[in-house]
């Protein structure tokens, strides 16, 4: 791996950042509109669309992408990202694009407690303490003892862990299955999983809103390109530290857009977790070499 192929991969990982970012933003607008299991389903019908094609250009075509040793185990994939989709989703509608993000931040931590008993990898002091200090981060955030702690600030809370159940079942999975196998299972479980629940609460969207949902599934599209041109041009451990510029931009475009007031304790909980999460990360690179 070279050093401008590593380079072009934190580019594309912070661009990817920013159309996520984007995304975000229009699916906090859409669902404060319309149902959110609506607005994930024909998310989901386009993410599928574009794996299904992407597969279909791969040699041996589809019956290669869906051929798995393990379907139970990339089912249950495709149900746990669907669900913190939607999780998500409804946290920008009930906290706001800033806190639901600081929330969510802690998911590498959460990969980093479960990787023992799930992966059976081994997880030293240091990322222990690491892990203990992320969580504080989050009870600054959360301020339980103050009061202040609603039922929906859990919601970005249950989606950081469901993600990381997801990313570690998705690890486990690469055991057998190729980056491809697991990728279209993801996209073809999410839409008929998302069109079982969705179909039913179905409304009429403003011509408006569907320039914005056709938006939305673009930026989907776009943020998963970007990111897999991320992957093939550079190591996950080099740009994934870089992962974190979603928060700075989601913030901006919170306050800019949402007019959202991030508070003192979101900001300092949000960098805690941050730093807690970067040092994880930076403790899992070496503990690979």
């Amino acid at each position: 791996m070279t050093e401008q192929n590593t380079r072009l991969g934190i580019l594309l990982m912070i661009a990817t950042t920013l159309v996520f970012a984007g995304q975000d933003a229009l699916s906090r607008h859409l669902a404060g509109e319309y149902n959110v299991l609506m607005v994930v389903m024909i998310r989901y019908w386009f993410f599928a669309l574009f794996v299904i094609a992407l597969a279909a250009r791969q040699a041996g075509g589809l019956r290669r992408a869906a051929a798995t040793r393990q379907p139970l185990l990339q089912i249950a994939r495709g149900l746990l990202l669907a669900g913190e989709i939607c999780l998500m989703v409804l946290a920008f509608v009930l906290l706001g694009l800033a806190e639901t993000h600081a929330v969510f931040a802690a998911y590498p931590l959460i990969v980093a407690a479960l990787s023992g008993p799930v992966l059976g990898e081994r997880v030293g002091w240091r990322r222990w303490a690491a892990i203990g200090v992320g969580f504080v981060g989050i009870l600054i955030i959360l301020q339980p003892g103050r009061g202040a702690l609603q039922p929906a600030a859990l919601v970005p809370l249950a989606a950081a862990a469901g993600f990381a159940l997801y990313s570690l079942l998705t690890r486990y999975a690469a055991r057998q299955d190729g980056a491809a196998v697991s990728f279209f299972w993801t996209g073809t479980v999410g839409a008929v999983a998302m069109t079982l629940a969705g179909v039913w609460v179905w409304e009429p969207m403003a011509p408006a809103d569907w320039g914005f949902m056709a938006a939305l599934c673009c930026t989907a599209v776009l943020g998963h390109w970007l990111l897999i041109r991320t992957y093939e041009v550079a190591e996950a451990s080099a740009v994934q530290p870089f992962a974190y510029f979603q928060l700075v931009w989601v913030s901006a475009l919170g306050v800019t857009l949402f007019d959202e007031r991030i508070a003192p304790n979101v900001i300092l909980g949000g960098a805690v977790v941050v730093a807690a999460g970067l040092f994880t990360l930076w403790r899992s690179r070496r503990a690979a070499r």
